[in-house]
């Protein structure tokens, strides 16, 4: 049986208000990217391997392309279920850690810098609080009120990433090796600043789960 056509009035219609796109499932497509691309890069503080480093490169290309994709959408969208800065910010604080990440491992194979143990600590930190940014977009559309949840979750993991970060400082600068605690202490701040975006998603995750509920 044929599918009945679409009367004038429902194309008109279509044409000058648009479907809404899903942005709770882009945003949780987003996350998701993020937390590969984190995953990435503790695989990296464990082994050292070099070609982690590339396949990282290759990650952000494609968070990029997600990135740029619900920028669009954003942009083209007549409405949104939930408020557009909203949006806008949740989409650049994400990309920023996927950043950061291609950063920390890209500066630390330029500057041969091999990962220690706070490295490793403040990065595993990320990957916890990348899963609970996941966690919490995957919620936002049925549950909500869970989804808060998750975004204290990363801000718990954003404020151990911090507490590292000043504990890693003072035992960097012990010795005369100057050189590398300048090295070390650029990926030490790679790391806390992957953390803050972190933190700042989070924190425009609960404004959009006050305002929806």
């Amino acid at each position: 049986m044929s599918e009945k056509p679409k009367s004038l009035l429902t194309s008109l219609f279509s044409r000058v208000f648009p479907a809404t796109p899903d942005f709770f499932e882009m945003l949780m497509d987003q996350s998701i990217q993020v937390t590969k691309s984190v995953e990435r890069m503790v695989e990296y503080m464990e082994t050292g391997d070099a070609e982690i480093g590339k396949m990282l490169k290759q990650d952000e290309h494609e968070a990029d392309i997600i990135k740029v994709r619900n920028i669009h959408a954003l942009n083209e969208a007549f409405s949104t279920p939930i408020d557009r800065e909203d949006i806008y910010r949740a989409i650049m604080d994400l990309d920023e850690v996927v950043s950061y990440c291609k950063t920390t491992v890209s500066e630390m194979y330029a500057l041969d810098v091999t990962p220690d143990d706070f490295m490793r600590e403040m990065s595993n930190l990320v990957l916890e609080g990348a899963k609970s940014l996941a966690g919490g977009f995957a919620k936002l559309s049925k549950t909500p009120a869970l989804a808060a949840l998750d975004a204290d979750a990363v801000r718990k993991a954003e404020r151990h990433i911090e507490k590292i970060y000043r504990h890693a400082l003072p035992a960097l600068l012990q010795g005369d090796d100057y050189i590398n605690m300048f090295k070390r202490r650029e990926i030490y701040r790679h790391l806390a600043y992957a953390g803050e975006h972190m933190a700042a998603c989070a924190n425009t995750l609960h404004d959009i789960v006050v305002k929806i509920s």
